[in-house]
């Protein structure tokens, strides 16, 4: 069934039917209401992504917010964070349908706040305030049985969110570099060749698709990992970019055709901003801290609503430019920066522009290629994969095993003793996270978004990762088979 997971509400595209999203876009409204956020008349910003189901959500979703007595507007297919932009520049609520980067039968709802995402803490009351609804508006299989038809899309919130970058970078910093945009399916591909090409760069479009593609950046499918190879090759491509569906995850690939990891790319946007405070999941790399280039440094679970608690404890510490990233590239920003009489202003949830173009400028005022940027970080490797269809509860009761105080440790290193990984200590903050004297990392945690078992690994080496990586894939399958 629908439920809330790491980030808003997902399920099943056959479990979020009209009578689903009506209900939970009542009540989304209705806890606004308690909190002072929301009273009848206001607008309400809607948006969503390119997945067919979005239209039939969005549509029950304009319905919730008439009923709820709000004022919808609709925004169009726009960027997840563009969306958000526009609601806390506006101080209305806004909400987002995307199944963001999970797999193409899912869909899901991003609720926002007027000022912040929506909070772990807000999804209890949502939940307490669910309407019964009276069941002669449904079908018996319950579907509305009047649709409201969106109107036209208000073109201000993505011109908003384009400004943004545009007047905090201004001129062509990107003069002469030649960067490809994987646009696939994402809602950002035709937004993002306009933003790089204000900025000076030329532009080459590639891998445009009609059918939707689920990009998740923290397992690239091997077909993703060749392309990137060809096009850069095939075309000299100084970089290659794109994102996930809902463009609040970058995907940066290098000259050489190589991806970069999210973490990394995390860190050169923090430098880049000359952040004195950043926030992290503890699956980001250990690199942040062996920097020793940022201030104050705090790590968390893993989710954005985590990520923002952070930034708001940094700030209430009087840290000053403060930043957060997630492993998966998502970079948030919670104070307004400024320079030279410019201001960027705070956008507290994922975002994948600003990444990409923090790598982007730095490697152009440094006048080196890409990959430069990354010989000068600490040298950590992170490498991820999911196993899919595993059920989350199956994943708990495994990883149980693993946690036991006294007998946890030498579970794992009995089940696991074939992969080359000793475990001397483990980090329960967010699923299974172990530690080897060898100063590597494993991480095991059942994802918040899928019926998926996420895996992390981190090491000295890219090659070292892979093959710890591999290594753990093959146990994970094999508990599919049991």
């Amino acid at each position: 069934m629908a439920a809330f997971g790491t980030s808003g509400l997902r399920g099943l595209v056959t479990e979020l039917g009209d009578e689903v999203v009506l209900g939970h876009v009542i009540a989304f409204l209705r806890h606004l209401q308690e909190l002072n956020e929301f009273q009848p008349g206001m607008k309400v910003f809607l948006a969503g992504d390119l997945r067919p189901s979005t239209t039939a959500i969005l549509q029950a979703a304009w319905q919730g917010v008439l009923d709820a007595g709000g004022e919808p507007h609709y925004l169009g297919r726009i960027p997840s964070p563009a969306l958000a932009y526009a609601g806390f520049r506006a101080k209305v609520p806004s909400l987002m349908v995307t199944g963001s980067h999970i797999p193409f039968d899912r869909n899901g709802i991003k609720f926002n706040r007027p000022h912040t995402e929506l909070r772990k803490e807000d999804e209890a009351g949502i939940l307490a305030r669910l309407p019964a609804l009276d069941r002669g508006f449904f079908t018996d299989s319950g579907a509305l049985r009047r649709r409201a038809e969106l109107p036209p899309a208000e073109d201000a919130g993505q011109a908003q969110y384009k400004e943004r970058y545009l007047d905090y970078f201004p001129g062509q910093p990107l003069k002469n570099w030649r960067i490809g945009v994987y646009q696939h399916s994402g809602v950002a591909r035709d937004l993002l060749p306009e933003i790089l090409e204000a900025l000076g760069a030329e532009v080459l479009t590639l891998g445009r698709s009609e059918a939707f593609v689920p990009m998740d950046t923290e397992a690239l499918r091997p077909e993703d990992r060749a392309l990137a190879q060809q096009w850069v090759r095939e075309w000299r491509l100084h970089a290659l970019l794109s994102t996930d569906g809902d463009a609040d995850r970058p995907m940066v690939a290098d000259e050489r055709g190589e991806w970069w990891r999210g973490d990394q790319l995390g860190q050169v946007c923090a430098a880049l901003l000359q952040a004195d405070a950043v926030v992290t999941p503890v699956s980001s790399n250990t690199g942040l801290e062996r920097a020793s280039c940022f201030a104050r440094t705090l790590r968390t679970r893993i989710g954005s609503p985590y990520v923002i608690a952070g930034m708001e404890q940094l700030l209430a510490e009087g840290c000053t430019r403060v930043v957060g990233y997630e492993a998966n590239g998502g970079f948030l920003l919670a104070s307004t920066l400024h320079e030279d009489g410019r201001n960027l202003h705070p956008l507290p949830t994922r975002d994948a522009i600003l990444p990409m173009l923090a790598a982007l400028l730095a490697a152009a005022r440094a006048g080196t290629p890409l990959s430069s940027l990354l010989h000068d970080l600490p040298q950590r490797f992170t490498s991820s994969d999911r196993v899919q269809e595993f059920p989350t509860e199956r994943s708990r009761s495994i990883l149980a095993r693993f946690q036991e105080p006294s007998a946890g440790l030498a579970a794992f290193n009995r089940d696991f003793a074939d992969i080359g990984f000793v475990a001397a200590r483990s980090d329960l903050t967010d699923g299974l996270r172990l530690h080897s004297e060898a100063d590597e990392i494993l991480h095991l945690r059942p994802s918040g978004n899928a019926p998926e078992l996420r895996c992390y690994v981190e090491a000295g080496s890219p090659e070292r990762a892979n093959a710890l990586l591999s290594a753990a894939m093959h146990k994970l399958q094999s508990w599919r088979q049991k």
